[in-house]
């Protein structure tokens, strides 16, 4: 096995990323070298490049970014039983140390590397017959929609729901909430391929932000309105237009993360129909293995998901693409 790779390695205080030759890592007590697959490019990512995101609890000051991994077992440490060489696996986004969720990729080092290191108990089993371009991104762009469902949300069969942002979370956001048996479901992009791949994905009814949502949504719904409005884009102007839509004891689900205020106009008729917002981050690590169960059963398929995937070494150029989302993907995958 060699003793360096190329992994892709953000300084965090100069905000300089490249693709460079790093010592390979050994797998220590209770952990496990992966070989990685496939790695997905996240907004998440983009943002820690830019500047608008930092670790929080990184120690030094480069990070190999990638939260969302996939690959083989390759070298188990000290104490490790539950896993042999070879198994497919695919591995949480994060983990929880002294008492505080520590994302991988970001927090510690991730996937956008040729091995990655990872606690024996963040390993999920991936299927034989799931491609690892798929199974990569099931720790986000599938966990985070799921968990802000049936977590957060706690949708139920019937419930009239919209989406705003479909993108890599919100198009899973669409599909997802298809299964979970929402109706109607309302998505709203200002893209009119994205509002075409909504439909693709289960939406009853895709619109652009510039209509008159609000009013579209009450005709859709017998004048209700809509039980749950999930931001899946950060913007202020979508959570306005969001809670313009919500039905009494409605609830705002923010799943899009943004630094910037958050404001409700009609504050009075907010509180008068009992109106919630509600905050939701990430997912828990059962989200994933229910995830991975849908696939395995066929009650999820992932494969309108890939966008398309690059080698590792042109992950910068990943990086751009989606940052100026180039072809409206889904997700992009790094391929080491």
């Amino acid at each position: 096995m060699p003793e360096t790779m190329l992994a892709g390695r953000l300084d965090v205080r100069t905000r300089d990323f490249a693709v460079k030759e790093v010592p390979k890592p050994t797998p220590g007590p209770g952990e496990v070298l992966i070989k990685v697959a496939a790695a997905g490019i996240c907004l998440s990512d983009v943002h820690l490049i830019e500047g608008q995101l930092s670790p929080l609890f990184l120690a030094g000051a480069e990070v190999t970014l990638g939260h969302e991994v996939a690959g083989t077992v390759a070298e188990l440490g000290d104490g490790v039983t539950a896993w042999t060489e070879g198994q497919r696996v695919l591995l949480q986004a994060g983990e929880e140390k002294d008492g505080w969720v520590h994302t991988r990729g970001v927090d510690y080092d991730g996937g956008w590397a040729e091995y990655a290191l990872a606690t024996a108990d963040t390993l999920v089993a991936v299927p034989d017959g799931m491609p690892f371009e798929q199974a990569c991104i099931v720790p986000d762009a599938v966990s985070t929609p799921w968990a802000s469902i049936v977590r957060t949300a706690g949708v139920r069969a019937g419930q009239p729901v919209g989406v705003w942002g479909i993108g890599g979370l919100g198009a899973h956001a669409v599909q997802l909430l298809r299964l979970a048996g929402a109706a109607p479901i309302v998505a709203v992009d200002p893209v009119e391929t994205a509002r075409d791949r909504a439909l693709a994905f289960g939406a009853d009814l895709a619109l652009d932000p510039a209509d008159d949502v609000a009013a579209r949504v009450r005709e859709l719904t017998g004048g209700a309105g809509l039980a749950y409005a999930f931001d899946f884009a950060g913007v202020a102007p979508v959570r306005e237009q969001a809670v313009r839509t919500l039905e009494r004891d409605g609830a705002l689900v923010l799943v899009g993360l943004t630094d910037q205020p958050l404001t409700i106009r009609n504050g009075t008729q907010f509180s008068y129909f009992g109106q919630r917002i509600l905050g939701h981050y990430g997912s828990d690590p059962e989200h994933v293995g229910e995830l991975v169960s849908l696939v395995r059963h066929g009650r999820l398929d992932l494969s309108r998901s890939v966008s398309g995937t690059l080698p590792l070494s042109e992950a910068a150029r990943g990086v751009e693409m989606l940052a100026h989302k180039e072809g409206n993907p889904i997700r992009l995958v790094l391929t080491p």
